[in-house]
């Protein structure tokens, strides 16, 4: 054992680590990590255990040398990657969705959403607070979708249209019980009710908790697949959460519901068109290009001015002989042929 230990510190000694080596180690345990962590909180956990038996079975078949199932395991090993995929595209559609969404490709190559599809204004923000914590005493169950940079037209075609200013008497009315809005969300664009009735995609993520009932799962859903933010007004209990990022604030109060929307603004206000990284390096590079280019002037200019003027003097200089000295001291306007 002793041996074996000395070997293998002489074997990690004999190693030479070149600074590449250690950026590859970095990002292999990197992704390695996320994977895991994306397997774990989905259901894919479960579809790997079952492809996990498959190959433990082909391995057992191959050790044994049983020729009939080996030739079967071999033709469908050969079609399994396209089954994998199949299988999992919901999984692997949000993952890269995921990706997309993140800060860095949005500032790199995004471009930041019109004022006027903005999230919010204050005034917005106020009435949706109000409207929440109406709800919330009366015990009626809401869930208000506002939508960012990602719109939300697949789900908006799912609802009824309403297209009508945000107003909280408008909202409380729309979730009001035994009315035909009540059941299902309400999708915000740019200060305006889109839609009613909409049906989000639930939640698959194991970790979320039992105590949130399908309401909560739906917001989280919506979440995790686009940038909007979701109020959830729970009928049991009356709590105001915020779901955002695939994450939610649960129980939160009117001044911390406010802040939060008001954060969110801010952010928005800070985004405006063309301000992607690499619109702002496009734009950069064109300035200084211009500003290395010479201004031409050419010297021509300057003579021919300068002769326009040696006639305008010469001109002045034939008029002299005139002699208007005796009606403009009688005060009397000269002609217009003198002019």
């Amino acid at each position: 054992m002793q041996e074996l230990l000395a070997k293998l510190v002489q074997y990690v000694k004999s190693m030479q680590f070149a600074p590449k080596n250690i950026i590859e180690i970095v990002v292999l345990a990197f992704l390695i990590y996320h994977l895991l962590r994306w397997v774990k909180n989905t259901r894919t956990w479960f579809i790997l255990k079952g492809v996990g038996l498959l190959l433990l079975f082909v391995l057992l078949v191959n050790i044994f040398e049983l020729n009939v199932l080996t030739f079967i395991a071999e033709k469908t090993l050969s079609v399994l990657l396209i089954a994998l995929l199949v299988i999992f595209a919901p999984e692997l559609r949000q993952a890269l969705e995921q990706i997309g969404q993140s800060n860095f490709f949005s500032r790199l190559f995004g471009t930041a959403r019109l004022r006027s599809n903005a999230l919010h204004t204050k005034e917005v923000t106020g009435e949706l607070v109000r409207a929440a914590f109406t709800m919330s005493k009366n015990r009626t169950g809401a869930l208000i979708v506002i939508e960012r940079e990602i719109r939300l037209d697949e789900y908006v075609k799912t609802g009824i249209p309403v297209d009508g200013v945000v107003s909280s008497a408008l909202l409380i009315n729309i979730f009001e019980k035994n009315t035909p809005l009540h059941d299902g969300a309400v999708i915000m664009r740019g200060g305006r009710v889109v839609a009613a009735t909409c049906y989000l995609p639930l939640s698959t993520n194991l970790e979320i908790s039992k105590s949130y009932g399908t309401r909560h799962r739906a917001a989280i859903g919506i979440s995790e697949v686009t940038d909007s933010l979701t109020i959830v007004v729970s009928e049991e209990t009356g709590a105001v959460s915020l779901a955002v990022g695939g994450a939610l604030k649960h129980a939160l109060t009117a001044e911390q519901l406010r802040h939060e929307l008001e954060i969110m603004e801010e952010r928005d206000e800070k985004e405006t068109e063309g301000s992607s990284l690499l619109g702002r390096l496009i734009a950069a590079g064109r300035n200084s290009i211009k500003s290395a280019q010479p201004e031409k002037q050419p010297p021509e200019r300057g003579r021919k001015r300068g002769k326009n003027s040696r006639k305008t003097n010469g001109s002045v200089r034939k008029e002299e002989p005139a002699e208007p000295d005796a009606a403009n001291e009688n005060g009397k306007e000269a002609d217009g042929d003198n002019v």
